[in-house]
């Protein structure tokens, strides 16, 4: 399932995060990241879902 988590983060990386952990910080944190640099969104996605 993780793997899929990452694919998915790679290509919309606040799905990826909203898959992980909900609507809470780290979700809206990351959108905000996509919004100013889509490789920051990518970086912190990737980086919530192996945090797991």
């Amino acid at each position: 399932m993780d793997i899929l988590r990452v694919i998915i983060a790679i290509l919309l990386p606040p799905l990826g995060v909203f898959l992980q952990v909900g609507f809470g910080l780290h979700f809206w944190l990351n959108i905000l990241l996509t919004l100013l640099g889509y490789i920051p969104g990518i970086v912190h996605a990737i980086w919530v879902i192996a945090k797991k």
